[in-house]
């Protein structure tokens, strides 16, 4: 398998998923009908399938482990934080103060994972 290859689609499908959840959050906050769309509620699943396959292709094909590699471990954590948030942004949370909440740090999150691939470092203000 072509490393590089995977590498791409795996960048390609976190902008995909980031974009996206943004765009979800932002009808969340305005309470848009369009989050109501099929296509929307399957898209998410489909994109983070393929980001989550191709990151433990990029683990495997590198020899990586999260338990191995501080920032990867890091960014795992990162990632299950972020799940919990973009389920209270978009589902789960009571009250529209929790969703815009949960959306905001879900994004933080989010770009902290972002920083922590590219700089491979789990502490990336140190």
């Amino acid at each position: 398998m072509d490393y590089l290859a995977i590498k791409h689609l795996h960048m390609t499908c976190a902008a995909l998923s980031g974009s996206l959840f943004l765009l979800r959050a932002g009808w969340m906050w305005r309470d848009s009908a369009l989050l109501q769309q099929r296509w929307v509620r399957l898209a998410p699943h489909v994109i983070d399938t393929a980001l989550l396959g191709s990151a433990v292709m990029l683990a495997y094909l590198s020899g990586q482990t999260p338990w191995g590699q501080a920032w990867l471990g890091a960014k795992l954590g990162a990632l299950l934080l972020y799940i919990v948030l973009g389920t209270l942004a978009l589902k789960r949370g009571k009250t529209k103060a929790v969703r815009r909440t949960a959306s905001v740090l879900a994004l933080l999150v989010f770009l902290y994972i972002g920083a922590v691939a590219i700089s491979k470092q789990p502490l990336i203000f140190a």
